[in-house]
């Protein structure tokens, strides 16, 4: 059922929908391309027969059903990284962005006391990339975590996706238990003798001293739109365009929505998004690592609750109108990282957003990619190079991804630690990243 039904306007009939204004469709909605062909999807016809019997839907409710609808949605059963998908990811364009990431766990839990055990959970792992560049540095400094009992864990909703990273990530010759129906619907060992577990729920990870990392993983998460109007925040809305049946377009509720609680009381954007399950999700591991211990790491493209209108498509690595032929792009919104500083607070301290550029510098990259550069020939040096310019270059991935963390407050303010007789005693010593690299 949708909003409106919730709040009393019903599911909405022919005179209900003329109250309702076309929105204003702004230029990240449009791919460029005039005129649109829009195709008729296997998900549109499900949206459009959703919203004949139900009323408009929410953005929020349209990226949920386009990205993850159990039979037809667009993360799914694709493989969208990689030159021949819809984009490209940091850790697909240099190794380097991963290594460094992996030394950065490795600082952390040594800088809080070298426990005995810890998880590293990956929320949305992609191909397996980034978590095989991570996993490779913690092999090289094996004599640093030989004492360390450590075991992975993926949160991943794609059956397609799942198998792409135990392909990237475990021997072909060990087998993987599969249990569709559990929470735990796959288990295996990585190539370095990891134990590794699949999960489609963050809940279901069992709790205990962890690592976390989340890279572009806030940004596909589901969005409310909202534009300020003489009478006053009004919910952006998808609907049937009813010049067209089979497009959709844009329009406002005719009135308040439940969605708008998560509007700050002194906002002053006129149009804003928010996403209810990034605070969701910043919770739970708040709440995990104020009782546990560790740390979260995310990486994204974002701001600091300054922008306005951040959702667009991307099909081909090229802008794609949000609402033509859903199902055959990806969607997404830039993270609001003051949004997720606000649902940490009391819990956890944060750290960040910083500039990728900033928090890579800090992490080594130039002294890393010199290492490289001097063992390479000269197709890879060219290679090592542009990838360095694509991470690194502000006008490339430099300023647009940004990195924040989760840390209990005891990591950055002192204070007592919980530990047991195979862990050292923590240190105060700067975050990786945050402040320039410290091994002690």
């Amino acid at each position: 059922m949708s909003v409106l039904a919730r709040v009393g306007v019903g599911p909405l009939c022919v005179a209900a929908r003329a109250v309702m204004p076309c929105f204003w469709r702004g230029k990240y909605f449009s791919s460029g391309r005039e005129p649109v062909e829009n195709q008729v999807t296997p998900m549109l016809r499900h949206l459009i027969y959703k919203i004949k019997a139900t009323g408009p839907i929410t953005v929020a409710e349209y990226m949920k059903e386009v990205l993850t609808n159990p039979a037809k949605g667009y993360y799914v059963y694709r493989d969208m990284l990689g030159e021949k998908g819809d984009f490209i990811t940091s850790p697909e364009i240099s190794q380097i962005f991963g290594e460094l990431l992996g030394i950065w766990f490795i600082s952390e839990w040594m800088a809080t006391g070298k426990n005995a055990a810890f998880q590293l959970v990956e929320l949305g792992p992609g191909r397996g990339t980034l978590l095989g560049d991570v996993l490779r540095v913690f092999s090289q400094l094996g004599s640093v975590l030989k004492n360390c009992d450590i075991s992975v864990h993926l949160v991943e909703v794609s059956e397609k996706l799942s198998e792409v990273q135990a392909s990237a990530l475990m021997e072909e010759k060990v087998p993987l238990e599969r249990d569709p129906g559990s929470s735990v619907y796959m288990k295996g060992v990585t190539k370095s003798g990891i134990p590794i577990s699949w999960y489609r729920d963050l809940q279901d990870v069992p709790e205990g001293y962890g690592f976390y990392l989340a890279h572009e993983f806030f940004d596909v998460l589901p969005v409310h739109k909202f534009q300020k109007t003489p009478q006053g925040w009004r919910e952006v809305f998808v609907d049937i365009d009813p010049q067209a049946s089979d497009k959709l377009r844009f329009v406002l509720a005719p009135c308040v929505t439940p969605a708008e609680v998560f509007i700050q009381p002194d906002e002053t954007r006129d149009h804003v998004e928010v996403c209810p399950e990034a605070g969701v999700t910043i919770q739970e591991l708040s709440q995990r690592i104020a009782r546990t211990g560790g740390a979260a790491l995310i990486a994204d493209y974002g701001h600091d609750g300054t922008k306005t209108d951040t959702f667009r498509g991307f099909c081909g690595h090229k802008l794609h109108d949000v609402l033509v032929a859903p199902g055959t792009a990806d969607l997404t919104a830039d993270v609001d990282f003051s949004y997720l500083r606000r649902m940490a607070e009391g819990k956890v301290a944060s750290l960040g957003p910083i500039k990728q550029q900033t928090f890579l510098k800090n992490m080594g990259i130039d002294v890393r990619l010199k290492v490289l550069l001097d063992k390479s020939d000269e197709p890879s040096r060219q290679q090592l190079l542009q990838g360095y310019d694509m991470l690194m270059n502000p006008k490339k991935m430099g300023e647009r991804f940004h990195f924040f963390a989760l840390l209990p407050h005891q990591r950055l303010h002192g204070g007592s630690h919980p530990t047991n007789a195979c862990q050292s005693k923590p240190s105060l010593s700067p975050v990786a990243g945050f402040g320039e690299l410290a091994w002690r």
